[in-house]
């Protein structure tokens, strides 16, 4: 089952398909290389919460269309054109845009970024905001901020410096100089790099493997992730304890089939893949 979707802004600047359970969502300027506008963000925000509890939606990937990822942000229309409306304009291009950087971090849904071409600068924030990213071999990763007399912005020196070790997060943002896909791999700022032509094969194959888990358990461990890098052991101990609860007392049933199923029929094995979530318990 098919289902496609365009969202109704007057430049159409994202867009998004839904395929066998999987939200295609893509930056939709390629003449701007998807740089991201006031307008593009404001459409994210709506798309994002369009998919985010649709039945027919198991998993969300984010790409772009044409040659790039995004190439940050338009200097013209994020920068100078709300910068002459004053500090008014400035802060409400920045709610909308790291607003749903911050969505796009907690969604429903587990994410992932397939990075077809260029991502530069601001494209830091959505880039860190999936869950997993996979690039091609030849797209180009930048904080090119520096070529241009600002530091990098938008949360971008904190997704450096998040994924990258500190040598190299210090090396990219100081030089300012483009990484490929084989290297952004090698650093830690994306999980795989594979050429281009088999990108979108490799994420759908992801897509596919998590489409099949228990979405409970999944936002459950999503989140969790995100957590506990910020506390401590004891902190974090306290805090997955409460989150099984939360996600058992929520799920309980799926829980209990998954170890049925394991313990009983003997039927899968949970280090080599998912149970039947689409079982009843019995």
């Amino acid at each position: 089952m098919s289902k496609e979707g365009h969202m109704a802004n007057d430049t159409e600047t994202v867009a998004f398909d839904v395929i066998d359970g999987i939200a295609w969502v893509r930056f939709n300027r390629p003449g701007k290389r998807n740089a991201m506008s006031p307008t593009l963000n404001r459409a994210m925000m709506e798309v994002l919460d369009e998919l985010e509890f649709r039945s027919d939606v198991a998993v969300l990937v984010l790409t772009g269309e044409g040659a790039a990822w995004t190439a940050g942000m338009d200097l013209k229309e994020y920068f100078r054109e709300t910068e002459a409306e004053g500090l008014k304009g400035v802060r409400r291009s920045q709610r909308e845009s790291y607003g749903w950087w911050r969505r796009l971090r907690w969604y429903q849904k587990p994410t992932i970024a397939m990075v077809n071409g260029w991502c530069f600068g601001g494209g830091y924030g959505p880039l860190f905001a999936c869950d997993l990213a996979f690039a091609a071999d030849e797209a180009k990763f930048g904080l090119s901020e520096i070529n241009w007399g600002i530091l990098p912005g938008g949360g971008a020196t904190k997704v450096a410096v998040e994924l990258l070790p500190f040598r190299k997060a210090m090396y990219h943002a100081l030089l300012g100089e483009p990484i490929d896909g084989k290297t952004a791999a090698e650093w830690g700022l994306v999980n795989e790099s594979v050429p281009l032509a088999q990108l979108k094969d490799r994420v759908t194959e992801v897509a596919k493997i998590l489409r099949a888990k228990n979405p409970v358990a999944l936002k459950a461990t999503k989140d969790a992730i995100r957590r506990v890098g910020v506390m401590t052991y004891d902190e974090a101990e306290d805090y997955l304890v409460r989150a099984q609860e939360a996600a058992n007392s929520f799920d309980n049933e799926g829980r209990k089939e998954g170890i049925r199923q394991f313990i009983d029929e003997k039927s899968y094995k949970p280090g080599l893949g998912a149970y039947d979530k689409d079982r009843k318990v019995r």
